[in-house]
């Protein structure tokens, strides 16, 4: 059944351009370009809010993507799209934008190889020309 949801999101979002999602952590990413913007998770949509466009959705009460770690709650920088937007791919569409531009301002996306793993800096290995001291 989610897969027919996360279908159907995508249906709705196609007016936005180069949206797709991918399978993450028991949900789906929603993802343009390199950027997530939005996840589905218990076949609701969370969309990227950030410090500029948070207060819009908590004006519009949408509540914030919260799950259970082992020893605490953890809330994620994601917020309930409005029920509305179900009914509506326009009012889908400009929250979705709200998410995407949400999304471009926070920090960019870790950059990748050519086999799609990320890549990362170790800080105990040697950088090409050190040598290590005695």
């Amino acid at each position: 059944m989610a897969e027919g949801f996360v279908a159907f999101v995508l249906e709705q979002l196609e007016p936005l351009g180069g949206v797709r999602a991918r399978r993450m952590f028991g949900g789906w990413g929603l993802f343009r370009g390199e950027r997530m913007f939005g996840l589905i998770a218990d076949e609701r949509l969370y969309l990227k809010v950030d410090p500029v466009s948070r207060p819009t959705f908590e004006a519009a009460g949408c509540e914030p993507f919260v799950y259970g770690a082992k020893t605490r709650t953890v809330a994620l920088p994601y917020h309930e799209a409005p029920a509305e937007t179900l009914d509506d791919a326009e009012a889908m569409v400009a929250w979705a934008r709200l998410a995407v531009e949400a999304s471009q301002r926070t920090a960019p996306p870790r950059p990748r190889r050519p086999n799609g793993t990320v890549v990362t800096q170790n800080p105990r290995r040697r950088r090409q020309g050190e040598t290590r001291e005695p």
